[in-house]
């Protein structure tokens, strides 16, 4: 029998036997819905592209709501623009039961503007507009889209998020055979396998009794542990333009001549300005600086989706008339202004996020979502981030750091790796003091300087207001009760990308009392006493995203007419996660010298190592609040 009729025949005799009573919620297979928000019994995705202009995406998915939060799976929405058409969309509402309650045609979904805030787009979404009377319920949602667009095809993601069992999902592409059409899997395994079918222009993916995937601290993103499959073509279409992707050299070389030549040209009083700005600078890194500077003082950030538009940066004159662009415009901007004053710069695309995304480098194809520029420097880059107008000049943070990127070149695309904050580079060094009174009060002042991406952390709040601050620092206090702030002196150094902090406070009771005697945590301003969650049976690897380095050095003052009757020992904790050590020096009677140094390695470790490492943050809580005993002479 051939594939493609077996498919159908398979297809339609599901589709009977979900009319005569699969919609009831006593037929979920068992372990799909314990611990489910929602449960998918079936996603069906059927594509067919039958030209380099032409390609049709059809769906069915049937989801079992079983509480409020599973709405979000249910999933029942779709783009359309001047390059895309929605030709079909409906559901249908089904009881515990299984019984038909509501049917929900066309002119009943909610017809929204894309554009909000800051965005402007020309496209909008039909999404179902369903308030449920009860739960559990069920929805089949079905629609087909078609668009002239076949850049991007839809990548196959069965498992798409939390608390969601899923019965049976599947994807069907049929190709017309001179695009090149190439697909490419990840994360498939032994607790997910793969079923697949392959059969001339047709091939079909598929997973079936997925059991739901819980939370878990520190997991890394989905993208690294959740299986999906990668679709392509060799030769595609954009919004009016051919393009190739047989490499990535060619496909850079395709960005460059498509989206970015003729972007670059500027007003001649702008290019004027600019170089009267550089002046006689001869050095290209200060040069950038300038423009970077000048860029910041006069755009500001709004993203664009028009057409086109989406892909291809505004004109460089543009910009500089309106005063505004998106990740890719305010690059080009950029670029432009550099290029007017002799400083060679690269368009680079890249995955903007917090967690690290790679450019996939064994899957050709339009990929990333942001934009930034690359100033080569001594066989390295020096990057800029176009879109902030605080950033220094040259600092990534953990948006776009560490991570494989396409960096366009006139004659070719390149792939390289984006800035990494080393370890010992994200340090925050502190150093103050405080005294303890006769009350069990405390007054005390610190100074704190962070740097690389602990800097990252704090820089946001040059500016802010005292009421914002003070909200801030009472919970980065916590520990303290009856915290006062009497100081919050900031000062964001950009030119050597370290902020600080000065900070005076007081507390009363900051010491348990209890008779003649005085307790006390000696580590009061910067306790890291947050202990990971214990699973019984950890699934997932866990990723500690960033690694830092926190020195503090702390002198505390007693009060009079008390004596040390007890204090911590000093303590090393060494581990593969990172290093922690304390010292407790008895300067004289009076006054006690509290260092200590906390070292954490990034790193992306195995599910049956998270327990190791959950221990090592609990013996730093631990030794974070230990305790010391004053007892009045």
């Amino acid at each position: 029998m051939p594939l493609r009729l077996f498919l159908f025949l398979l297809l339609f005799l599901q589709q009977i036997t979900y009319s005569q009573g699969n919609f009831q919620i006593s037929s979920i297979p068992d372990g799909l819905a314990e611990s489910a928000d929602a449960v998918v019994r079936l996603d069906e995705t059927e594509i067919t592209i039958s030209g380099r202009e032409s390609m049709k995406v059809k769906k069915h998915r049937i989801v079992t709501v079983l509480n409020e939060k599973g709405l979000s799976d249910v999933k029942a929405s779709e783009y359309f623009d001047n390059s895309t058409r929605v030709n079909d969309i409906e559901a249908i509402v089904y009881n515990t039961s299984g019984e038909q309650i509501k049917k929900i045609k066309r002119k009943d979904f909610k017809e929204v503007s894309e554009t909000e805030g800051s965005v402007a787009t020309d496209g909008k979404s039909l999404n179902l507009d369903y308030t449920p009377v009860q739960y559990p319920f069920t929805i089949e949602y079905t629609s087909e889209v078609s668009t002239s667009n076949t850049a991007f095809i839809p990548r196959w993601m069965p498992v798409h998020g939390l608390y969601a069992g899923i019965e049976r999902s599947s994807i069907t592409v049929t190709c017309n055979s001179g695009l090149g059409f190439k697909y490419k899997e990840y994360n498939f395994g032994k607790d997910i396998p793969l079923e697949k079918q392959e059969s001339g222009s047709t091939i079909t993916f598929s997973v079936s009794n997925i059991p739901p995937v819980k939370r878990e601290e520190y997991s890394p993103s989905f993208d690294r542990i959740m299986p999906y499959v990668l679709f392509g073509l060799d030769k595609f279409h954009l919004e009016g333009v051919d393009g190739e992707a047989m490499s990535w050299e060619n496909f850079g070389s395709w960005i460059y001549n498509n989206l970015l030549a003729g972007t670059d040209e500027l007003p001649e009083e702008t290019t004027n300005k600019i170089k009267e700005l550089v002046g006689n600078e001869t050095d290209p890194l200060k040069k950038a600086k300038i423009v970077y500077e000048y860029v910041q003082n006069k755009t500001r950030y709004i993203s664009i989706q028009l057409g086109i538009g989406g892909w291809k940066p505004m004109r460089a004159k543009d910009v500089d008339r309106l005063g505004y662009g998106d990740c890719k415009a305010l690059t080009n901007y950029t670029r432009a202004l550099l290029k007017a004053v002799g400083v060679d710069s690269y368009y680079t695309i890249v995955y903007g996020d917090r967690y690290k995304r790679d450019i996939i480098k064994d899957f050709v194809s339009m990929q990333g979502n942001h934009v930034i520029l690359a100033i080569p420097h001594n066989d390295d880059y020096v990057w800029l981030e176009c879109t902030s107008q605080v950033l220094p000049f040259g600092f990534q943070g953990d948006f776009t750091d560490d991570r494989t990127a396409l960096l366009v070149k006139p004659d070719k695309g390149e792939l390289v790796h984006t800035g990494v904050y080393k370890l010992e580079g994200n340090t925050q060094i502190s150093k103050g003091s405080y005294t303890v009174t006769d009350a069990g009060a405390i007054t005390g002042s610190i100074r704190i300087a962070s740097r690389g991406t602990q800097y990252d952390n704090k820089f946001f709040l040059e500016g802010r207001a005292q009421d914002e601050l003070d909200k801030f620092y009472k919970s980065a206090f916590s520990h303290i009760n009856n915290l006062k702030l009497k100081k919050t002196a900031l000062t964001n150094d950009k030119d050597s990308k370290e902020f600080i902090e000065d900070i005076a406070l007081e507390a009363e009771s900051y010491c348990n009392k209890s008779g003649s005697r005085l307790i006390f945590a000696i580590n009061a301003f910067n306790q890291y006493t947050d202990i990971p969650q214990r699973y019984r049976n950890r699934k997932n690897p866990f990723e500690i995203l960033r690694g830092f380095h926190d020195t503090d050095e702390i002198t505390i003052n007693l009060p009079a007419g008390y004596t040390m009757e007890a204090k911590p020992d000093n303590v090393t904790v060494t581990d593969k996660f990172g290093e922690y050590r304390a010292e407790y020096i008895t300067v004289n009677p009076g006054q006690v010298l509290y260092k200590r140094s906390l070292l954490v390695k990034e790193g992306y470790y195995e599910s049956d190592e998270y327990e190791n490492y959950r221990l090592f943050r609990e013996k730093i809580a631990r030794y974070d609040n230990a305790k010391i005993v004053l007892v009045k002479s």
